[in-house]
């Protein structure tokens, strides 16, 4: 029988132990180390474009500071309204028997719209002539009783009551024809009433009735709507807040109002004044409604649409503006980039922005006229920073080569690391 296998020493044993844990100790600093030179690599490598050193000067576009004036203007959201809006309703009663306008024609104040059947106001109208004629043939003969009357009256062959009553039957004859001139007025008012018009210029909209239909005297849905679209106005809403500096502008004279229907944005803009200032304030949302009225020549306000307003309170003279892309945010405050003398390096400039609209944005403090500041590139900057300048197409193709450049390094630089050295 074998002799079962001697253990090992302790001391060997113990040699091993070091040895495996020397090794691990060795390969958690070599990795460390390996990471960390990575990041300084990637540090001086940030550093070294930001200043612009081993990779070149950043490609910048720049604008200038300019001095000019700038409108100060309130936007706000409003709808159209037509400047007459009229429900063609017929004022009698009976058939329609014809109909002399299409939809959505153009029409004239006067133009006849649509007819009624009028042979029944035509027959009061005559039987109100025929009243009109008896009672104008009772009075002559009262008359000329009356005349005999008093005749014999101051001859004693008749009393005088005889002619007072005579003189009352002239008088009742004389209220009974005007009883009828007024309703042969109120006849031929009815028999009018049977042709329709237009009672203003307009655009007709969509019938309500048909060829035949009988209408009645006062409906309320009408046979036609007719709308003035020309000019035409619009009702628009602004904060309560602007309200000193709408009415501190007015009292200087008519404020400017331009409109931008909704969906016809970068389509010519729609300019009138101010009309009307609304004489209280909307307590339940805290605005102030104003109307202005536009020529609309071009037929893009239409009733009922939305648009958005912009009215002009006054124009800042004279003050400093720059791009709005040019400014930067910062933690605290608003800052950027001016091109130094040199023209080969930039710095960093804290500035005060006032008013901002899409194209301009008003400068309070920082900066003077003529003044160089960067456009584009700026996220790329530092202050101190190496610039090149370029112009504003080149400028963009530049940046997103440079950007496209730095991904390519990066994962250049992210795969070595990951190769097995």
């Amino acid at each position: 029988m074998k002799d079962a296998k001697q253990p090992e020493p302790p001391q060997r044993s113990r040699w091993k132990v070091r040895w495996l844990v020397a090794f691990v100790l060795v390969a958690l600093v070599g990795g460390a180390v390996g990471v960390l030179t990575g990041r300084t690599d990637a540090q001086s490598t940030a550093a070294r474009r930001g200043k612009g050193g081993a990779d070149g000067p950043i490609p910048v576009t720049l604008a200038p500071v300019k001095a000019q004036d700038v409108p100060v203007m309130l936007t706000g959201i409003g709808t159209v309204q037509a400047s007459n809006t009229v429900t063609i309703s017929p004022m009698v009663t009976g058939p329609i028997v014809s109909i002399n306008f299409t939809e959505g024609q153009d029409v004239k104040t006067g133009d006849v719209l649509a007819r009624i059947d009028p042979r029944t106001y035509q027959a009061t109208l005559d039987q109100d002539r025929g009243k009109l004629a008896q009672d104008q043939a009772t009075l002559a003969g009262a008359q000329r009783d009356l005349s005999r009357y008093e005749q014999l009256t101051r001859s004693n062959y008749e009393s005088a009551q005889t002619a007072d009553d005579e003189r009352a039957t002239v008088q009742e004859t004389k209220g009974l024809i005007e009883q009828d001139e007024a309703a042969i007025e109120l006849a031929q008012t009815n028999l009018d009433y049977c042709t329709i018009t237009a009672p203003v210029n307009g655009r007709l909209g969509i019938r309500n009735v048909d060829l035949g239909n009988i209408v009645q005297a006062g409906a309320t849905t009408g046979i036609v709507t007719l709308t003035t679209l020309q000019p035409i106005g619009v009702i628009f809403t602004l904060p309560q807040q602007d309200l000193p500096e709408i009415v501190d502008g007015a009292v200087n004279g008519k404020l400017p109002v331009s409109v931008e229907p909704e969906g016809d944005a970068g389509g010519p803009q729609e300019t009138a004044t101010l009309d009307v200032i609304d004489n209280q304030v909307d307590s339940s949302t805290g605005t102030i409604r104003l109307k202005a009225y536009f020529p609309n020549k071009d037929l893009h306000l239409w009733p009922g649409g939305f648009v958005t307003a912009h009215l002009t309170v006054k124009v800042l003279k004279g003050v400093l503006t720059v791009p709005p892309s040019a400014i930067q945010t910062g933690p605290s405050s608003s800052f950027v980039y001016v091109l130094n003398d040199d023209r080969k390096s930039v710095k960093q400039t804290i500035v005060t922005v006032g008013q901002q609209s899409d194209t301009t944005a008003v400068i309070q403090s920082g900066l003077s006229a003529g003044e160089q500041v960067v456009l584009q590139g700026a996220s790329r900057l530092s202050d101190g920073s190496k610039v090149s300048i370029v112009s504003p197409t080149a400028g963009a193709n530049a940046n997103a080569t440079a950007s496209a450049h730095h991904r390519h390094r990066h994962n250049g630089a992210t795969a070595n690391a990951a190769q097995p050295t």
